[in-house]
């Protein structure tokens, strides 16, 4: 009995993880926004969208399941990958991460409230207040 719980709980957790992951930014944000442009914003090698205004990228905390979809498909790296090369960066004095918040509750409110914020949440947990600039399956 053991086994099959254990079993389902991998399954549910498997597809959970494999769940659609959204870029948001403010909704009077009117930049396109390209997989390349994500990703030099959140490795830290540009600090502004594509029209030329000041991006600001926060991340989910680690604990946070689209955190790991997030880094795999915007990024390429694993969520541990990342965390070396931000830690690097740091060490060096060469970059600081994006900030973190802890739920993608926090991440919503944190972009419907900030002009030139960057993030990004589980698709279903996308709301009117933000606009999906990107959508990562």
């Amino acid at each position: 009995m053991l086994k099959n719980f254990v079993v389902a709980a991998t399954l549910a957790f498997s597809a959970f993880s494999l769940a659609n992951v959204a870029v948001i930014v403010h909704p009077s944000n009117s930049a396109a926004l390209s997989q390349d442009d994500l990703n030099k914003i959140y490795m830290g090698r540009s600090k502004s969208f594509a029209d030329g205004k000041a991006a600001e990228a926060v991340n989910l905390a680690d604990s946070v399941a689209a955190r790991a979809d997030f880094d795999q498909k915007a990024l390429g790296r694993s969520s541990s990958q990342m965390k070396a090369y931000w830690s690097k960066l740091v060490f060096t004095g060469k970059g600081t991460p994006p900030k973190e918040l802890g739920s993608e509750q926090e991440v919503l409110d944190y972009v419907a409230n900030t002009p030139g914020a960057i993030g990004y949440v589980s698709a279903s947990a996308v709301n009117d207040k933000v606009k999906v600039a990107l959508s990562l399956n």
